[in-house]
């Protein structure tokens, strides 16, 4: 497999931008090291081109015959490699070079059929589509793997998703063109695409892990047998005698929520300081002084861990060069493994393990994350290209992002493909 080809630019009109981008494309797609026929795209807009988007999709699909599947979304910002486009219009295209047999694009109009073995997914989803969470159980159950990747459109205005394969829609539900708004669209790939995918977490646990030991619905009563609300002001070291003080502790304040744990190495602070992928950002959205309770915007469960968190830039960033660094780390060991023989002896002769390299990348990453929140425009792209490298990668600021079959806030979800060099 080779590297992808990708491209972005920026113009208040998309058809000058579309330009620059085929320009670009072109121009790699004309190299050695580069696929001359791929077939796949990711296309990732700010919410600028929103309302011109079927026009934007025929355009550059009638550009690039040979691309016959495309999948992508909007965000109100979008990521390319060391560069972040916020507020301004922006559009980002990668052509990734795969077996047209190891991929599926599936949308509402063209769900993912039976006869495609699916190990793991991109998706893109509208966050007004009722019944999310239950939409990304079963996706992931339709996986080999059960691990999706993706996120969120978010859009001032029109929130759309691009999704054109060349198997077409399903019979007798129309011609919708590529542009949907609305449910989960996306990418299923086959176990014979290799990816490697993370998951960043924004947040610094301020205290110690407890154990939901009452609740209903999305309302904390109780954190190791103790009244949540008392709780939570003992660890703020505030009271409610000032309340403006308080509210204003409480506002910058996070829940971070793990499921039950299932051994005993389950925690949701680890022995770093830092949150596992396991663990959920919820907003804390009310106070209860009646029943000594806090509400979260979430469904809590009995026996739920709870860590009490908060923003913090250098936690995220010290996090994301983790991840990074877990990522190159995985693909690219320091001490590669000798083959042994029978017995334990040196292997003599034979294949030596391929070195990998990666392809390209895609990182989704919460629209209150980005370079403001890291420190400068562009700043959290640039940490991924410090520690990555100068790699092919898009993606896009969503309005939460998807890891595993949950629903996240406040993250950074990275993905690479590799191939061996």
């Amino acid at each position: 497999m080779k590297v992808f080809s990708y491209a972005h630019a920026t113009h208040p009109q998309w058809q000058m931008a579309a330009g620059l981008v085929l320009a670009q494309l072109r121009a790699q797609l004309a190299t050695p090291t580069h696929a001359a026929s791929p077939t796949l795209a990711l296309l990732y807009i700010t919410d600028h081109y929103a309302k011109d988007a079927k026009e934007l999709l025929d355009y550059l699909s009638g550009e690039l015959p040979m691309v016959t599947d495309w999948s992508g979304t909007v965000g109100i910002g979008i990521a390319t490699n060391n560069a972040e486009y916020f507020d301004e219009p922006a559009l980002a295209v990668m052509l990734l070079d795969l077996p047209s047999d190891q991929y599926r694009v599936f949308s509402g109009v063209a769900p993912l059929g039976l006869g495609f073995e699916a190990h793991t997914a991109l998706v893109h989803a509208d966050p007004r589509t009722a019944d999310l969470a239950e939409l990304l159980s079963e996706m992931s159950a339709r996986t080999d793997s059960g691990y999706l990747f993706g996120g969120l459109a978010s859009s001032r205005s029109t929130s759309v998703q691009f999704a054109l394969a060349a198997d077409g829609n399903v019979r007798g539900q129309g011609h919708a063109g590529g542009v949907f708004s609305g449910g989960l669209s996306g990418v299923a790939f086959g176990p014979e695409v290799d990816l490697v995918s993370r998951v960043t977490q924004g947040c610094k646990p301020v205290s110690k892990t407890r154990v939901v030991t009452d609740c209903q619905d999305n309302v904390v009563l109780t954190l190791d047998g103790e009244p949540a609300l008392e709780v939570l002001l003992r660890d703020l070291s505030v009271s409610l005698d000032e309340p403006q003080t308080a509210l204003q502790a409480v506002r910058a304040t996070l829940a971070g929520l793990a499921q039950p744990p299932t051994g005993s190495d389950s925690a949701a602070v680890r022995k770093t300081g830092n949150f596992g992928s396991d663990v959920l950002v919820r907003h804390i959205v009310g106070l209860d002084p009646g029943r000594h309770a806090i509400a979260l915007s979430d469904q809590v469960r009995l026996g739920a861990q709870l860590a009490f968190c908060q923003r913090n830039v250098q936690a995220a960033r010290a996090d994301l060069t983790r991840i990074c660094a877990e990522i190159r780390e995985e693909i690219e060991p320091e001490e590669m493994p000798v083959p042994q023989a029978a017995g334990g002896a040196p292997y003599d002769g034979g294949a030596a393990t391929p070195a990998r390299h990666i392809a390209g990348a895609v990182y989704i990453s919460c629209t209150g994350r980005g370079g403001p929140h890291f420190g400068g425009p562009s700043a959290e792209m640039q940490i991924v290209r410090r520690a990555l490298g100068d790699v092919p990668l898009v993606g896009f600021f969503a309005a939460g992002e998807v890891a595993h079959h949950h629903l996240y806030a406040f993250t950074g979800v990275l993905t690479v493909f590799t191939a061996e060099s």
